[in-house]
């Protein structure tokens, strides 16, 4: 939660964005600031942090007008560091999930309570939207074990061991959607800003101090979610098309580590493939079940989203959250710039498809 003394412009702009958002003079600030070298930046919490504060910072710089009004260039000051702190992190210079959720937060009190680094406008709609994310992630926590776990017994062919770790997946995501309904007590409605295929910025935004011409990048979204890519991974569950190449491209806006593992259990030998060369009911049950709790999960997130950003988008509200006036085609087009709910139910209707777990007939492989 803190820096050297050498960045502390940084971290009192980020502590009091909500304020300087609302009374616009963020941007005047943001003007008057140094060029600071993030080479005093020594460890891997330091940079994220930094990358952290100054995400949330340059939204706020190029959103603090609203949707109509963003601002084409990002100054020097928060540019060219944000640049150079993005490059030695292994991330784009923007707002990502890998920030927003899993870098944001801090212990309130002994005894475990947490609350979020930076915030922005929309009160406590916008922290609980956050927080709840956060703990849907530590969710899966335990399921990211399962899978490994799974990944080795296959390795050994030990077929107990392959079941015992789906039953962690399992568990896992149902402890992830018990999670996810703790959004219905802290948000009461929700729209979020867009990035990339943003009308309003068509070719990007400049980086003063790095690039001459515009950078197209995605803003923040739950397909920037690690976690459950690793799900598909393991499970076998590949999206095609739009979808397929959207999440790959989600992949970028991870940490490095992250994506690793993602391509670690995309390489590794087919679960899928392993099961059906194995006649074990009880390991094919654990992997339906475990494919059925992800499809609750996704359902249950798509009626969630429909609920809190398709509606008021609808309405064209600004909800306050995470920027005001930002997003209000969100019906149409998700935070990572995805076509929101056709992409929602493209990866629900894929992961459908992965509870036919039967061998090919042999009049279907001749025709192959």
């Amino acid at each position: 939660t803190s820096l050297p003394d050498y960045y502390r412009v940084w971290l009192d702009l980020a502590n009091n964005l909500t304020h300087l958002i609302e009374s616009h003079t963020l941007r005047d600030l943001v003007h008057k600031m140094p060029v600071l070298s993030p080479d005093f930046l020594i460890d891997h919490r330091e940079l994220r942090l930094a990358h952290l504060v100054l995400g949330f910072i340059s939204m706020g710089y190029v959103w603090q007008e609203g949707q109509h009004a963003p601002a084409q260039i990002l100054p020097k000051a928060l540019a060219l560091p944000y640049w150079l702190v993005s490059r030695r992190l292994g991330l784009p210079p923007i707002l990502t999930y890998a920030d927003s959720v899993l870098a944001n937060w801090k212990l309130k009190d002994p005894t475990g309570n947490m609350d979020l680094i930076v915030s922005f406008p929309g009160g406590e709609s916008c922290r609980g939207f956050f927080m709840v994310s956060l703990l849907v992630e530590m969710a899966a926590s335990s399921g990211i074990t399962g899978a490994l776990e799974v990944m080795h017994a296959i390795k050994t062919s030990d077929l107990s061991g392959i079941q015992k770790g789906l039953v962690k997946v399992t568990q896992s995501l149902k402890k992830m959607k018990e999670t996810f309904k703790l959004m219905h007590k802290v948000v009461c409605g929700l729209n979020c800003f867009r990035w990339r295929d943003n009308p309003m910025l068509p070719r990007g935004l400049l980086y003063e101090g790095v690039s001459n011409e515009p950078i197209l990048l995605s803003g923040g979204s739950a397909a920037q979610s690690s976690t459950i890519q690793c799900f598909d991974a393991l499970l076998c569950i590949q999206h095609e098309d739009e979808t397929g190449s959207f999440l790959t491209r989600m992949r970028e806006y991870m940490p490095p580590a992250h994506r690793q593992l993602i391509e670690t259990l995309s390489v590794c030998p087919s679960l899928r493939d392993f099961i059906l060369s194995h006649s074990s009911s009880d390991l094919c049950q654990a992997y339906k079940s475990c494919v059925s709790a992800l499809v609750d999960l996704r359902n249950y997130h798509l009626n969630t989203v429909a609920k809190y950003v398709v509606v008021p988008g609808n309405h064209a509200r600004a909800m306050g959250c995470p920027l005001r006036g930002v997003g209000t085609a969100l019906n149409e087009t998700g935070t990572g710039g995805s076509s929101l709910m056709v992409f929602l139910k493209s990866v629900r209707n894929t992961t459908q498809k992965a509870l036919i777990l039967e061998r090919p007939s042999a009049s279907k492989e001749t025709e192959m």
